[in-house]
C-alpha cells in the first residue's frame, strides 16, 4: 500500500512513495515530501451539538410544508422539474472560463436522459493527448463540482490544462439531467431510485458513453457518493474492462460512524421516512420550506450562514467565502428522497446494502431474500489501481468509517492502492479548497499518469 500524508506548507521535491503497514488502518502515513516525515494523526474534531437541533427543524418545517401543500406539489414540480436545460454547465461554468466544451446527452437502461460535458482541449487549445478521465460528484451536487473554482483550483480545469481528456458525469435528478424517456420529474415514480440505480443504470450508461465515444479505457474521479457508486459496481466486478484505475475522494463505503451531527439526527429519527410517505419523492434542498427556514436561521445573531456547510460536512480548513458564495448559486441540487433514505439507513446498520424495503415480503419480492444483498468491499479486484483521499475532519466520510473500508480491501495489492491522509481536510476541502492542486490533484495526477 501506497500511503500519502500531506501538510500545508510542505517543502518542494520529488514526490516519494513510502509503502509501510502499521496498526488500525494498516498502514503508516509519511509526508509526500522525502524530507518531511511524520506520523499521521487519526484525532477528528468534535461535532456542533447545535446542528441537530437545525436538522429538526429543516425537517419538521418541510413535513409541515408537505401536508399543507399536498395537493400543490405535482404543479410546483411542474415549475421546478422542467426536461433538460438548454443553458448547461458548459456555457455557465466551463466556457466562460475560455475552455472548449460539448455538450452530450447519455440515456440509461431504464430511461433517465442525463446530461454529460467534455472538456476536449486545454486553456491554450491543445487537443488531449492523454486518456479520458470521467468525473463522477456526490449526493446533492452536479458536474459543476469539478469546475465552480478558477481555472488553477478546480480539478477539472487542471486535467484538461494537462493533456486529459475530460468528461463530466450528473446523476438523475440533477439540474442538467432530469429528462427521460417516458416520464417527467413531477411524476413520483419518476423519483423511484436510490443509489442502487446509479450503480447499475448511471455509471455504467456513462462510462459506456465515454469509452464509445474515445474508443479508450478510462481514469475514474469520484467524490462522496460518487465514490459509493463506483465502490459498489467494483465490489461487483462492473464496469472494470473499461476503467484504467479510479480515484476516490472523500471516499463514502461504511458510515455507521459518521460524525456530522446533521446527517446523524436525520437518520436517527427516520426523517426522510416521513417525507417520503407524506408524498415528497423529490428531496429539493432550495424547496420552499427548507428556504425560508434558512433565511431565518441566517438572520439570527451569531449565526454564520457559511458555517451551514461545515455544520454537514466537518470544519473545510481551505473553502474560501467567495467560493461558498459561488457554490450557493449552482449547489445543492434535488436528489430523489428515497436515495436519502437508503444512505439514512447505512448510518443506522452501519453496513453496505442494497436499499431495504423495510420488510420481508417486499425485500423477497425485489431480491429473493428477506433482507437486502449486501455489497462486499472484500470482492474488489485487488489489482485495480485505486487512489483513497481521506481527511482528519471530514465529518461526511469519517476517520473510522474509512479505517474500516481500509481493513475491508487490506489485501488489495499494495503496489495498486495509493491512500493519502490529509490531517486538516473535510468533505468539500478535496473539491473545493484553494490549496487542493497542491495538496491533492498533483499527486493525483502523478498516480493517473502511472495507470
Amino acid at each position: 500500500m501506497i500511503v500519502l500524508d500531506l501538510q500545508n506548507g510542505h517543502s518542494r521535491g520529488q514526490p516519494w512513495f513510502q509503502r509501510n503497514l502499521g496498526p488500525d488502518t494498516g498502514c503508516q502515513c509519511f509526508f509526500l515530501y522525502k524530507k518531511d516525515i511524520q506520523w499521521c494523526s487519526m484525532d477528528t474534531n468534535m461535532a456542533y451539538t447545535i446542528t441537530t437541533k437545525i436538522i429538526v427543524f429543516l425537517y419538521l418545517t418541510s413535513i409541515s410544508e408537505a401536508i399543507r401543500n399536498v395537493n400543490s406539489i405535482n404543479s410546483r414540480d411542474e415549475l421546478s422539474s422542467s426536461p433538460i436545460n438548454q443553458v448547461g454547465i458548459c456555457s455557465l461554468l466551463i466556457e466562460t472560463q475560455g475552455y472548449t466544451c460539448e455538450e452530450h446527452k447519455v440515456t440509461t437502461k431504464d430511461g433517465y436522459i442525463l446530461s454529460m460535458q467534455r472538456i476536449p482541449t486545454g486553456q491554450g487549445g491543445k487537443k488531449s493527448d492523454k486518456p479520458p478521465v470521467l468525473l463522477q460528484h456526490g449526493v446533492l451536487m452536479d458536474g459543476g463540482t469539478w469546475v465552480l473554482n478558477s481555472p488553477d483550483e478546480s480539478l477539472g480545469f487542471i486535467l484538461a490544462d494537462n493533456g486529459f481528456d475530460v468528461w463530466i458525469a450528473n446523476t438523475r435528478g440533477t439540474n442538467y439531467s432530469r429528462g427521460h424517456t417516458s416520464l417527467n420529474p413531477s411524476d413520483p415514480a419518476y423519483w423511484e431510485w436510490s443509489w442502487d440505480e446509479l450503480v447499475a443504470f448511471d455509471l455504467p450508461a456513462s462510462i459506456q458513453f465515454v469509452h464509445d465515444q474515445t474508443g479508450q479505457n478510462m481514469h475514474y474521479v469520484g467524490h462522496s457518493l460518487g465514490t459509493l457508486i463506483a465502490f459498489s459496481a467494483f465490489s461487483k466486478d462492473q464496469t472494470l474492462n473499461m476503467l484504467r484505475s479510479a480515484v476516490l475522494l472523500s471516499p463514502i463505503a461504511y458510515l455507521g460512524q459518521i460524525s456530522s451531527t446533521l446527517a446523524r439526527a436525520g437518520a436517527d429519527a427516520f426523517l426522510g421516512e416521513a417525507l417520503f410517505w407524506l408524498g415528497l419523492h423529490e428531496f429539493a434542498p432550495r424547496g420552499k420550506a427548507v428556504v425560508d427556514l434558512l433565511s431565518v436561521i441566517c438572520k439570527m445573531p451569531g449565526n454564520d450562514c457559511s458555517d451551514l456547510m461545515t455544520s454537514f460536512t466537518g470544519q473545510n480548513c481551505c473553502v474560501n467565502s467567495s467560493m461558498t458564495d459561488k457554490f450557493l448559486e449552482h449547489e445543492p441540487q434535488s436528489t430523489a428522497a428515497r436515495n436519502m433514505i437508503h444512505l439514512a439507513q447505512m448510518i443506522r446498520t452501519g453496513a453496505i446494502t442494497m436499499y431495504d424495503y423495510g420488510n420481508v415480503d417486499d425485500n423477497e419480492k425485489h431480491y429473493g431474500q428477506s433482507t437486502p444483498p449486501v455489497y462486499d468491499m472484500e470482492s474488489i479486484p485487488k489489482d485495480f489501481p485505486m487512489y483513497l483521499g481521506y481527511g482528519g475532519a471530514d465529518e461526511l466520510a469519517d476517520v473510522q468509517d474509512v479505517n474500516t473500508l481500509l481493513k475491508s480491501i487490506k489485501d488489495h495489492d499494495p503496489d495498486k492502492l495509493v491512500v493519502q491522509y490529509q490531517e486538516d481536510y473535510a468533505h468539500a476541502d478535496f473539491v473545493f479548497a484553494v490549496n487542493a492542486k497542491k495538496v491533492v490533484y498533483d499527486p493525483v495526477m502523478a498516480f493517473l499518469n502511472l495507470n
